[in-house]
């Protein structure tokens, strides 16, 4: 039995039993229709608050108009009449919350909520003081049930299955629209509303429509209401109303399909209780409404789901990654390549692309071409505007000056959704998915952008002609078969780099633009990828901003270097490979030289960390198996293993992101297993997460004072701001810039110094030579080996050559298990040894 078809009989079941519930409680009839135009209501408004993430704090004014134009209408035009009332209500409402969500979508979050409840205070103020039109404070009473043949509307019985019949059709209908295309995408705004922009949706029209099926849905429930009590007033919109629906809401369960008519009987079921006894008894609701959003966000629906958990067989699969099935490398699918005009000549051109934030000149009149069916690489060092410039040409920022033209079509400045539609399609720098949704789902909506069915509110989305083929042959070719039901968000760094890509390229790109696809990838799998980035490279031409220069100088057919904003080589690439300023400023003396150099181990013989048998959990994900490990004080541990291997969630069990499910760690003989992260920081482990996960409006000073702050505690050596700037001296001169503005390796410094700062005896690193240029990376790779005096350090890094040359030891996971353990000098010596190891 499908969930649809579970919420048609639940909801069918409980319109029946209601009734004979309410009465058997001592309750009436018209309790039991409050609850099923309350839960209309509540339903309608789950539509903005749990399905597309908007939250409305006046969704009672379009409740209040619509009994108002219903019983308007009754009175001055449509006597005794009901149906056509209701349906000039539902016709008014719409087109009056057409017009409203023109005004109030044009700001998000929090700005969005304030306009809601700005308009239903002006509502209420205009409807309580119109006394002419509406009644003011006495209300329009008088209204009439029509009388048909063989159906008196003024039965209680009847009136109940008139609006149960209604009901039990806006569950239908609501199911309908929520598995449709408006509806999946609804969903995928809310998760990232700027991913479903940059694959092509135009958001805005999306989020109106829903607010406007929303906005109806209540007045409708509203128009209901009025001919329920043959009434209304203006207390219908007032504030208050508003609150009670989102409280149902929120009661019942936003994230499920019918939590929020389960709200709603809960909500009369308690006002009719309690206000027996008291007066106050919204007070007491308030209190109550407090009390599920700490303990249970999920509702009533969450906390039925725990009560029965016990009794439900729960299935254990291993970590999402280890499915996968990966397929020889194969040319694009035809379904992904769009033909063109450009015959081999230019496609995409910057011409003179200029952009300022304030005082900072992040791109100084970049110019360069992208040819048809070529690879061009965009490099240069941290900080040279290449993101920038990707931005540019995407649709993030507007050009200030400059032109962008697509195969001659000027682009620059238009929305991110209609210069993917014109054919750019782009990934990220960091991974940019709908996190929540399935590997499926989030290539599926992709794709879905391009189909002529997008705007359909009736057919499934599933249901699509073509879509279903689409999903599945660019998941296979991007090797994510496999894993089509693991959530995107629950996936390992690198795989989420393959699924940020697969949204690119579902968008059917003209060109296609790649920010460090292999950022994060084990190296087979970086050999793979950059494999098929150079096959799709032969149909769609491709712009790839990436930092492993090795591969780039493989795959490239043109390369632009870019420096401080502004192009310092744009040729072949041995022109890049042979420029002394390129030497200069972005290439180093490589990682081959670096890692070359012997270093000197600072390890003892105390153990500093001990981790046994411990077993961590995603879900129903089994990510950890029994992984035993030590690290000793002043040593290095290099974690290594493919994506997907579990060395990430290593690093969040010991700090207690992930706590244990059973196992112990302990840190000097303080145990770690189950202590919230403050503690674990408190106790000397410092975090550097891959992303850095830096306090963005925050300068470098605030960013290290609010790590300082609660770690002076004399567990391990006391790090002032001082003692970490003599290792990251470049801090100084960036020390009350944002961090926003900071350069990738600046921002990367930032984060190993905020981890360092109060007292600390373990850091953690996280994949911290990531989307760095070779110079900034050596600098880092001399900093961490300077730190080895000071602390243990676990590095976990895909960059092989750099880790095993820092490390003193490495421990290596496949599939969440400890499957090598030894010195690195045995893996850096030994190539053999390093392929059966690494799995290389």
């Amino acid at each position: 039995m499908t969930a649809s078809t579970r919420n048609l009989l639940a909801a069918l079941a409980g319109l029946v039993v209601l009734p004979f519930l309410m009465l058997s409680i001592g309750l009436t009839l018209t309790s039991a229709t409050d609850v099923v135009i309350f839960a209309i209501a509540a339903l309608a408004l789950n539509i903005l608050v749990g399905h597309t993430g908007l939250v409305s704090f006046g969704h009672a004014t379009f409740f209040g108009i619509g009994a108002y134009a219903a019983a308007l209408a009754q009175r001055h035009f449509l006597p005794g009449q009901m149906l056509l009332p209701i349906l000039f209500a539902i016709v008014f409402v719409g087109a009056f919350s057409a017009l409203a969500g023109l005004l109030i979508l044009r700001r998000r979050g929090v700005y969005f909520s304030l306009l809601t409840l700005a308009l239903a205070a002006v509502a209420f103020t205009v409807s309580f003081r119109w006394t002419e039109l509406t009644g003011g404070e006495n209300g329009l009473g008088g209204l009439v049930r029509p009388i048909w043949p063989g159906l008196d509307l003024n039965d209680p019985w009847l009136f109940y299955g008139f609006v149960a019949v209604i009901g039990f059709a806006v569950v239908f209908l609501l199911q309908r629209f929520h598995r449709s295309a408006v509806g999946t995408v609804l969903v995928a705004i809310r998760e990232n509303e700027t991913r479903a922009s940059f694959v092509g949706y135009d958001t805005t029209r999306y989020k109106l429509i829903a607010f406007t099926i929303s906005a109806t849905l209540a007045g409708f429930a509203g128009a209901l209401a009025a001919f329920h009590h043959r009434f209304t007033s203006a207390d219908a919109m007032h504030i208050q109303a508003s609150g009670e629906l989102l409280a149902m809401v929120v009661i019942g369960g936003m994230r499920s399909f019918l939590g929020p008519a389960l709200g709603a009987l809960f909500f009369m079921l308690f006002r009719e209780y309690l206000s027996l006894f008291t007066s106050s008894w919204l007070l007491f609701f308030g209190l109550l409404f407090v009390a599920f959003i700490v303990f249970s966000p999920t509702g009533l629906v969450g906390v039925a789901e725990r009560l029965m958990a016990p009794f439900r067989k729960t299935e254990e699969t291993d970590a999402a990654m280890a499915a996968r099935r990966v397929e020889d490398v194969g040319p694009v699918p035809r379904e992904f390549v769009r033909e063109g005009k450009a015959g081999g000549g230019a496609v995409l051109v910057a011409d003179g692309i200029v952009k300022s934030f304030g005082g900072i000149r992040a791109v100084r009149g970049v110019s360069f071409t992208i040819r048809d069916r070529t690879l061009h690489a965009l490099i240069g060092p941290n900080g040279a505007g290449k993101t920038t410039a990707f931005n540019l040409l995407s649709g993030m920022f507007p050009p200030d000056k400059g032109s962008v033209t697509l195969e001659g079509r000027e682009v620059g400045g238009l929305s991110p959704q209609a210069i993917t539609q014109a054919g750019i399609g782009r990934s990220f720098q960091i991974t940019n998915l709908f996190p929540g949704l399935t590997i499926e789902e989030n290539v599926r909506l992709a794709i879905q952008a391009r189909h002529s069915g997008r705007f359909g509110v009736w057919a499934e989305a599933t249901a699509l002609p073509g879509l279903g083929q689409d999903t599945t042959t660019l998941m296979r070719y991007l090797g994510l078969a496999g894993i089509e039901k693991a959530e995107a968000g629950s996936l390992s760094y690198g795989g989420q780099r393959l699924v940020d890509m697969a949204l690119a390229l579902a968008t059917r790109p003209r060109v296609l633009l790649l920010d460090e696809p292999l950022a994060g990838l084990a190296a087979a799998e970086r050999k793979r990828v950059g494999d098929i980035i150079k096959t799709i490279s032969g149909d769609i031409p491709v712009l790839l901003v990436e930092h492993d220069i090795d591969r780039v100088f493989q795959l490239a057919d043109h390369v632009t270097v870019m420096n401080d904003g502004e192009v310092l080589v744009d040729g072949t690439v041995e022109d890049a490979r042979s420029s002394e300023k390129v030497q200069a400023v972005y290439l180093g003396s490589g990682a081959h030289a670096v890692a070359a150099k012997e270093r000197v181990s600072a390890a003892t013989t105390e153990t500093l960390l001990a981790m046994r048998d411990v077993n961590t959990f995603y879900g129903k994900s089994h990510i950890l198996n029994d992984v035993t490990m030590d690290v000793k004080a002043g040593e290095i541990v290099a974690l290594l293993g493919r994506n997907g291997a579990g060395k990430s969630t290593v690093l969040k069990t010991i700090t207690g992101i992930a706590p244990p499910a059973s196992g112990t760690v302990s840190l000097g003989g303080d145990a770690l297993a189950g202590l919230p992260p403050d503690r674990v920081a408190r106790l000397g482990v410092g975090y550097v997460p891959q992303g850095r996960g830096l306090f963005a409006g925050l300068s470098v000073k605030d960013n290290l004072m609010l790590g300082r702050l609660k770690r002076r505690t004399g567990a391990g050596r006391h790090w002032d701001e001082d003692r970490v700037l003599a290792f990251f001296p470049r801090l100084k001169e960036r020390w009350n810039t944002s961090a926003d503005f900071l350069s990738g390796g600046e921002q990367q410094m930032v984060a190993v110094a905020r981890a360092l700062v109060g007292d600390t005896r373990l850091l953690l690193l996280d994949e911290p030579f990531e989307g760095l240029s070779p110079a900034i990376t050596e600098e880092l790779f001399e900093a961490f080996d300077k730190l080895r005096h000071e602390v243990s350090i676990i590095i976990v890094d895909h960059h092989l050559e750099l880790a095993l040359a820092l490390s003193d030891r490495t421990v290596a996971l496949e599939r969440g298990s400890v499957t090598w353990s030894g010195a690195s000098k045995d893996l850096r010596e030994d190539l053999e040894l390093r392929r059966k190891v690494l799995w290389l």
